[in-house]
């Protein structure tokens, strides 16, 4: 058989690996522009500097100190940019909303880029937002309030945010001033070896799926007991989640979130047991699927998603 043609790895619906070493991510990787936003008046802009790369985000008529959300975008760590269609309109939203800036970051993808690439590239991000864009950024000059800044994600980049948390959590890991107000998880990307909750009833197929995949992103791991993406596993990482610098987490789970709401739930649970010191907040959501909300941003159900975020930011 042609190598170019037989799959080597399935990844629905992101990605499929041949074994030639051809990947195919169906429907490509649409991008749009960093600009004005027409609908909200929210202004963007695409900037490197060193190991960052991000898309900042600034709300119309910004005046004085304002929230700093840094965000990092969903797709199982495989797809996905701050530059595609539903993230940017969902940064756009956020921030108009919200009256905070936005820094999305930009991550290297696996599997050409695996695992940690995305979390120091996700690092660079955090740090180069809260220097204040190595203290040559302009609108965070002018407007980043350093004592609210906000770590938030959705699915694969919940996961990275929650990572960085801990990351921020080593002495010297963040500047004198920098308050991390909150960490904002939607949909949460976290799984474990041993069944949680209503995950009892999957099948054993479903537990080496989540196995498969999440070796397929990593390039060294002793699979699912890795605390980067089961954070409660033993004592050592249930200790450095219990020690996030974050005054307050949310954490927001879609009822029909057939593979990940379950752990969502048992990450809620669990932080709150770990013996974590701030405030912690839990938003369930009925009748939706997991990250549902990028293809129906008008809808009630996203509407009320979205404010319940800009609650937690101006708290």
């Amino acid at each position: 058989m042609d190598p170019d043609s037989e799959v080597a790895f399935d990844f629905p619906p992101y990605l499929c690996q041949y074994k030639s070493g051809r990947i195919v991510r169906p429907g490509g990787a649409p991008t749009v522009p960093a600009g004005t936003d027409a609908l909200t008046g929210v202004v963007s802009k695409d900037i490197s500097s060193g190991d960052a790369k991000v898309r900042v985000y600034l709300p119309p008529g910004a005046t004085g100190k304002i929230p700093v959300i840094v965000y990092f975008h969903g797709g199982g760590f495989v797809v996905g940019s701050p530059a595609r269609p539903s993230t940017h309109a969902y940064l756009n939203d956020l921030v108009a909303r919200s009256g905070a800036i936005g820094v999305s970051v930009y991550y290297r993808l696996a599997p050409e880029h695996k695992l940690p690439a995305a979390y120091d590239d996700g690092w660079a991000g955090v740090r180069w937002s809260v220097t204040l864009g190595d203290g040559a950024e302009p609108w965070l000059l002018d407007h980043a309030d350093l004592s609210r800044v906000f770590i938030a994600g959705c699915s694969a980049g919940a996961n990275i945010a929650h990572n960085m948390a801990v990351r921020a959590s080593a002495a010297g890991a963040l500047p004198d001033g920098v308050t991390l107000r909150g960490l904002a998880l939607v949909h949460p990307y976290f799984t474990g070896k041993e069944a949680v909750g209503g995950e009892v009833a999957f099948g054993p197929e479903i537990r080496e799926f989540m196995d498969r995949t999440w070796r397929f992103v990593v390039s060294e791991t002793s699979g699912l007991d890795d605390p980067r993406v089961d954070p409660f596993v033993d004592d050592a990482a249930r200790k450095a989640s219990a020690g996030i610098p974050c005054q307050r987490v949310l954490v927001c789970v879609a009822e029909k979130d057939f593979f990940l709401g379950e752990r969502a739930l048992w990450y809620y649970r669990e932080l709150k047991a770990s013996g974590y010191a701030g405030e912690l907040e839990l938003f369930e959501q009925k009748g939706v699927d997991h990250a549902y909300h990028f293809n129906a941003l008008e809808s009630e159900q996203a509407v009320e998603l979205q404010e319940r975020i800009v609650a937690f930011v101006k708290k």
